[in-house]
């Protein structure tokens, strides 16, 4: 084509706006209440409801994880993750993180926190400091294959390497 003229094609434009990948939770505002905190903060450990919407529909699993981003540890603290949840399923109900009765889908594998136990490990920031907490849920272009006692760090990896879209909510604590 010579410089200065143009094809005749015309790319389309969508007036259609993509709806938003997004996760809210009925149970949480911007911060925590005690019956989220962690047992040994005199809180109840519940994990809250969490419900997300408009995620691509080439998602084949969910992932979603939980992460203290202030954590006085030099990299953070991942509180809760859970992979491979069923790409049918758009939320997770409250206390489907309980330590003590397994709450989630069958499909689902809750893995191992940074307190080393597999489960929901609620907030729990020193006296004095505020916190912010980040919960993820990932699209994941595939299943993740991760061994039963991976660290939380393993399978962050193994989830960004397959995330196809994420969405995030923040959430601060303070005792």
């Amino acid at each position: 084509m010579e410089k200065g003229k143009t094809s005749g094609a015309v790319a389309a434009v969508s007036t259609e706006a993509a709806a938003t990948f997004t996760l809210r939770s009925k149970d949480l505002g911007g911060q925590f209440t005690k019956k989220h905190f962690a047992t040994d903060c005199a809180g109840e450990n519940i994990s809250p409801e969490l419900h997300w919407e408009n995620a691509p529909k080439e998602t084949k699993a969910f992932a979603l994880t939980m992460y203290d981003m202030d954590a006085p540890t030099g990299s953070g603290l991942w509180h809760w993750v859970v992979y491979n949840i069923p790409a049918t399923l758009t939320f997770l109900s409250t206390d489907s993180g309980s330590l003590l009765k397994n709450q989630l889908p069958n499909e689902a594998v809750g893995g191992l926190n940074d307190a080393g136990v597999k489960g929901y490990y609620g907030p729990c920031p020193p006296p004095g400091q505020l916190h912010r907490y980040i919960f993820t849920v990932h699209a994941l272009s595939e299943t993740i294959q991760a061994t039963e006692n991976a660290s939380a760090a393993l399978t962050g990896f193994l989830l960004n390497m397959n995330t196809i879209a994420k969405a995030s909510l923040v959430v601060y604590a303070q005792q």
